[in-house]
């Protein structure tokens, strides 16, 4: 059975790239990533790609008279290498209906809260400053809002007491490189179905 062939997208360094690449390569993920692509031409995500043999590519938004049209240079790229899941990880746009029916049920994210509290650029700083007990991350599926497609999976970090923003996203970080692999194997292996608002996992 030939592998999952991946694309994943980054606004910066990439370090839930590096968990998805490490997993590949280790066979824990019957899979590989096939290219990378950044709308920051700095992004350290790029040079992860590079250093691992990965394709890599900047597609800079401002070459184009609207996102719609950067996301099908975005898609034409990805299908290039005929990729059959893209993960955004860190990958700060938000993405049109266009791109969401283009590929669907086949756009997965990873974000540092246990949505639906905490959406956004700021989830660390906005649980600590709600007071909340318990952080998180969840992969999910893609949508056209921010932050609220179906949920895949959850995996729950306690806020301990003098936690600042970088103590507990540094927790949370590590169970981000374990929780989105997960979700990617439950992808690969067809045991996800989208239902509405929910995932089964078969």
């Amino acid at each position: 059975m030939s592998k999952l062939k991946i694309a994943v997208l980054v606004s910066g360094s990439g370090s839930n790239l590096q968990s998805i690449i490490d997993a590949c390569a280790c066979g824990s993920l019957e899979a590989v990533v096939r290219i990378v692509i950044s709308d920051q031409k700095e992004a350290f995500g790029l040079e992860r790609a590079r250093k691992n043999g990965i394709r890599a590519e900047f597609v800079d938004v401002k070459s184009f008279s609207g996102r719609e049209d950067h996301e099908k240079a975005c898609a034409a790229l990805i299908d290039s290498e005929g990729c059959g899941l893209v993960c955004f990880a860190g990958y700060m746009r938000l993405v049109t209906g266009w791109f969401v029916r283009k590929y669907p049920g086949k756009i997965m994210n990873i974000h540092p809260a246990l949505l639906p509290a905490f959406p956004g650029a700021h989830a660390h700083r906005d649980a600590l400053r709600y007071g909340a007990k318990v952080s998180g991350c969840t992969v999910h599926f893609i949508d056209e809002q921010m932050d609220s497609g179906p949920i895949i999976l959850q995996s729950a970090v306690k806020v301990l007491e003098g936690d600042t923003e970088e103590t507990l996203g540094k927790r949370v970080l590590e169970q981000e490189h374990l929780a989105y692999p997960q979700a990617i194997k439950l992808f690969l292996e067809g045991r996800l179905e989208i239902l509405g608002r929910k995932v089964r996992v078969k």
